[in-house]
């Protein structure tokens, strides 16, 4: 079956020579960087001041559909997975775990944060996501076990066209910033503040929290490829 052949490649992949302690900082910080993802995306929301571009995107829908926030958002990820074909782009347990964690995250955050909170408190709650949100895209992406479907796609056009990560990053979100105030999300100051900055600060985030990994030179050598043991590592990109 085409489906279970591809899930097994996946798995092959996600096996690795890195020592367990290794492999487990990459395991926890890619937990902990999808549920810092949710977490920012519902400080943002809470802050009622605009929501960042891809959640205008699910507010738009979540408007003209009647689905639910979480349920958007997983749905939201199997729709960009179809753009990396064009791409080239490589699917990874990572990338299996954002799609599917994210969504369920962001509603549980939502859930624990109240509404109506005073404007001192909803302005620190929107500059708060943005950076939260950019931490998580360094902790996930660096530890390499594939980005998330809106990362991957970053990643696949910064590989494709040249393009510095910022301008790739900050020219998705106002395209997604765009259909989603066309379907009706809803768009502030706060959206502008994160279409603006993002970028700039997951440029910041990803080499920082990259996980430095063991290499086998030998096999290295042999077929000429740095990416040999780690087929589903995407490399740190330039900034």
């Amino acid at each position: 079956m085409p489906r279970l052949a591809r899930l097994r490649s996946i798995a092959a992949r996600t096996r690795t020579s890195d020592p367990a302690p290794v492999f487990a900082r990459r395991l926890v910080q890619l937990l902990v960087g999808l549920a810092l993802y949710g977490l920012g995306i519902a400080l943002i929301v809470r802050g009622e001041l605009g929501v960042a571009p891809w959640d205008v995107l699910t507010q738009g829908i979540a408007k003209q559909t009647g689905l639910g926030f979480g349920l958007i958002t997983v749905l939201t990820s199997g729709v960009v997975l179809l753009l990396w074909i064009p791409l080239r782009q490589r699917l990874g347990f990572g990338t299996v775990m954002n799609a599917l964690l994210v969504g369920p995250f962001a509603d549980l955050s939502l859930w624990l944060i109240p509404t109506g909170l005073d404007l001192w408190a909803r302005i620190l709650m929107l500059f708060g996501g943005i950076v939260v949100l950019a931490i998580a895209t360094g902790l996930y992406i660096g530890a390499h076990f594939g980005p998330g479907p809106r990362d991957g796609l970053m990643t696949g056009l910064h590989r494709r066209t040249g393009w510095r990560i910022w301008i790739v990053r900050t020219g998705i979100e106002l395209a997604v910033l765009g259909t989603g105030f066309l379907l009706g999300g809803n768009v502030g100051i706060g959206t502008l503040a994160f279409a603006l900055l993002i970028g700039p600060l997951c440029g910041w985030a990803i080499p920082l929290f990259a996980v430095r990994r063991p290499t086998d030179g030998a096999a290295q050598r042999s077929v000429g490829r740095r990416d040999v043991l780690h087929p589903a590592t995407e490399p740190t990109p330039a900034v």
